[in-house]
């Protein structure tokens, strides 16, 4: 996998990342729903995040500072984020009142929230192949209430299950960071850092600083995840 270059973070991004998480709750998430059953798994899509193919061949996503409107044809409209209660209705969504605030998205970091996604989807997807069957790899997620991406490997019984993803930043961090979350305790240790949860965590500005930020983000990944499995085993 090629390097990534990946931008500094600008002022603006918690700002925008906090306007662009309502967008995927309030808009994305609630297109989704109706259509799926209940389902309201996003995705990383090109520009930025996104509902999944729906059944009917569309889609709903958010590209740049932009709110995206996809066909079954392939066709798709583009109309400037504006308000939640504007979304919703160029979503088509069914709602009642909504604010009519304007959202603070600032075009430069809603493109650097992007990449971050970018960045998280392609790097997961390289250490989920590496899962053995038996590890029950779980299918790579963006989700809306946590405005992250992640998914989950291991065995719950034996104590190796544990969360793998990248944040664009959350009220404890106020840029992105990478991290490793195990379903149960972690063992006792240097490589379990987190301090605002119950795991490990890798700043973004690591990752800008490194020369190969792929190979350093799954160095992480690896070293957590090999760590459970050998500290269980011995257990």
């Amino acid at each position: 996998m090629p390097t990534m270059p990946l931008p500094p973070a600008p002022a603006t991004l918690v700002c925008t990342r906090q306007a662009l998480h309502l967008v995927a709750e309030q808009i994305l998430a609630a297109a989704c729903t109706p259509a799926t059953g209940n389902e309201i798994a996003l995705e990383a899509r090109p520009g930025g995040f996104g509902t999944p193919p729906l059944p009917d061949g569309g889609w709903v996503g958010v590209d740049g500072a932009r709110l995206s409107i996809g066909a079954s044809d392939g066709t798709f409209d583009e109309h400037t984020l504006t308000t939640l209660h504007a979304a919703a209705t160029l979503a088509g969504l069914v709602h009642g009142p909504m604010p009519d605030a304007p959202l603070a998205v600032d075009p430069v970091a809603a493109d650097m929230l992007a990449t971050v996604f970018a960045f998280g989807d392609a790097t997961l997807n390289t250490l989920r192949a590496e899962a053995p069957a038996d590890a029950a790899p779980s299918l790579i997620r963006l989700w809306p209430e946590r405005f992250d991406i992640a998914y989950e490997e291991g065995n719950e019984a034996a104590g190796t299950r544990a969360g793998f993803g990248i944040s664009p930043g959350d009220d404890d961090h106020s840029q992105p960071y990478a991290y490793v979350t195990p379903w149960s305790r972690p063992p006792v240790g240097p490589l379990w850092n987190a301090t605002a949860f119950s795991g490990a965590e890798l700043p973004y500005e690591d990752l800008r600083a490194a020369a190969d930020p792929v190979g350093v983000v799954l160095t992480f990944w690896r070293a957590r995840r090999d760590t459970l499995r050998a500290v269980r085993a011995a257990g």
